[in-house]
Formats: structure tokens, C-alpha cells, sequence
């Protein structure tokens, strides 16, 4: 076994398919494929469960990748120390985030920790909290920015922001012609809402409608606000979403108000997992972040 069918092996997962794991490889898909099998046997298991739409992690596959990762981490780490030796702070930063403020907050990091580390590259990935938390857990990052909540146990944590909830409007519904700048959930229950798609957001957001003993008519969840914002413009329905969402419109088409009565708030946070050996561009971004 060589450190290249690690790689190809952790593309492979990644990715899903033979043909885009290829085309991010750089190779043509057969030397792939033989490759992969080349690993199989030698393990004397199957790693992946091949069909027409893709391939998918059998149970050894998962084990296997766990070992994989730490492999990859370790061989990516000791390259890190040596270059460090003699050209100072150099490799990768993996880092995955939401949307909403996270983006400007860490074109803030990138910018100052470049001139502080002009060697270190960034790969940066986007999702929702819980594909972002899940991305941190399997080892395909170093740090996370999402909103919380979190499990505390699992993770380390360091609260970045806060931010109001707010709901986007379609400038020609009925609640965009009444006075204010905010909006109760009496208010928006009688009309079709646009939510997050995180698991738990819709727990949370029924709770705060059940504060005044009404409920919340779900009509779409979305991961991405700007699509979110899209679905409102087209008079689709009532988006709520953190304050940060306001970037994105159009005043002569969507209005924004600030959620009141409960007057709730979204949480920024930079996690890691504890208890976990990170690289040293990862060690050093983190105590640039929150020191």
C-alpha cells in the first residue's frame, strides 16, 4: 500500500463517483478504478459498493477511512514541519463555514493571516451547519464556522457574533405595507414560510411560534439563503433567516424585518474537535481567530 491509494482511496469517498474522482485527480478513470482494486485486494475487502449513480462506503470502507484520514493527516503534517524548517509557515488550511457573515468574517482572517504566512494555501468549503459540522467530523477540515447550536461535547468553541433573526419580505405582500421595521410570529403565521434547512432550525422555530400558540406554515427548507432570497423575490413566501441576509436584497423588491416577541438571535461560531491533533497551519489560524 502507498500513500497514493490513501489519496485516491479518500477522493474516491469524497467525491462519489469514479469519473469526478478522476477528473479531480488528474487521471483517466480506468488507472483509477485498477488502482482502487489494486487496494481492495491487497485489504482482501470490498471498500465500495459500486452502482449506476455511483459508489457509495461499505462498513470496511467507512473503518478504512477513518485510519485513511489520520494517514493523510499525519503524511500532509510531517511535509508541513520539514518545508517549516527552512521556509517558515507553509501548507493547507481546510476550513468549511456557513453562509451569512462567516464569508466576510473570513476574508478578514485570510487577508491578514496571507501576510503573516504568505506561504499557507486555503481551501475553503461551503455549506449548511449541520453538512459543515459533518465535514469537521469526518476529517475533511480543520476548523468550522457555523451558528450554533453544537454539541459542546464533541467540539471546542468560540463565539464570534450575534445577530438578530429576520424575515424577507416580498415588497408587494400585504405585511411589507405595515408600518415598522419588525414583525411578531402572530404576525407571519398565516402565510407560507421559507426556513433553513438545518434539522433543528425547524424545531426552533416552532418553538418560537408556539410562544404565542401558533404555528409556523412550512413551506420550503433551504440551505442557501441567497436561494432563499430568490424564492422570496419571486413572491414565493416569507423567508427567515439570520440578519446577514439582508446583503442580498433588493429594496425595491424584498424588505426586511427584524423578528420580535421572542427578539431571537443566530450565533457565529469557530469550532474544533476536541481533543484532536490539527496541523500546524490549523493550530496557528485557530489562536489567530481567537485570541
Amino acid at each position: 500500500m502507498e500513500l497514493r491509494h490513501i489519496h485516491y482511496f479518500l477522493t474516491l469517498a469524497e467525491e462519489g463517483s469514479f469519473s469526478k474522482a478522476a477528473q479531480k485527480l488528474l487521471i483517466a478513470q480506468p488507472p483509477l478504478s485498477r488502482q482502487i482494486k489494486d487496494l481492495e485486494d491487497e485489504l482482501g475487502v470490498s471498500l465500495f459498493t459500486r452502482s449506476s449513480k455511483g459508489v457509495i462506503l461499505t462498513a470496511a470502507g467507512e473503518k478504512f477511512r477513518q485510519y485513511a484520514l489520520q494517514i493523510d493527516y499525519l503524511s500532509n503534517q510531517s511535509i508541513e514541519v520539514v518545508k517549516e524548517m527552512n521556509h517558515g509557515l507553509q501548507g493547507t488550511l481546510y476550513l468549511a463555514s456557513v453562509e451569512g457573515r462567516a464569508p466576510h468574517m473570513i476574508s478578514e482572517w485570510v487577508a491578514d493571516f496571507h501576510k503573516l504566512y504568505p506561504h499557507v494555501e486555503f481551501n475553503l468549503w461551503n455549506g449548511n451547519s449541520d453538512d459543515v459540522l459533518q465535514r469537521l467530523q469526518n476529517g475533511l477540515c480543520d476548523l468550522a464556522v457555523i451558528v450554533g447550536p453544537y454539541n459542546q461535547e464533541h467540539l471546542v468553541g468560540k463565539l464570534l457574533f450575534d445577530e438578530p433573526w429576520i424575515a424577507m419580505i416580498p415588497i408587494t405582500h400585504p405585511l411589507a405595507k405595515e408600518k415598522g421595521d419588525s414583525v411578531t410570529p402572530e404576525k407571519l403565521a398565516p402565510y407560507e414560510l421559507i426556513i433553513p434547512s438545518r434539522h433543528s432550525r425547524l424545531q426552533e422555530i416552532t418553538d418560537w411560534f408556539a410562544l404565542k400558540n401558533v404555528k409556523p406554515r412550512i413551506i420550503c427548507r433551504m440551505a442557501h439563503v441567497l436561494n432563499a432570497y430568490e424564492l422570496t423575490e419571486q413572491n414565493v413566501g416569507i423567508a427567515i433567516y439570520p440578519a446577514a441576509a439582508a446583503i442580498y436584497a433588493d429594496k425595491s423588491k424584498v424588505i426586511t424585518k427584524k423578528l420580535v416577541d421572542p427578539a431571537v438571535t443566530a450565533s457565529y461560531y469557530i469550532t474544533r474537535l476536541t481533543g484532536k491533533n490539527m496541523s500546524l497551519v490549523a493550530e496557528e489560524f485557530w489562536k489567530y481567530v481567537v485570541k
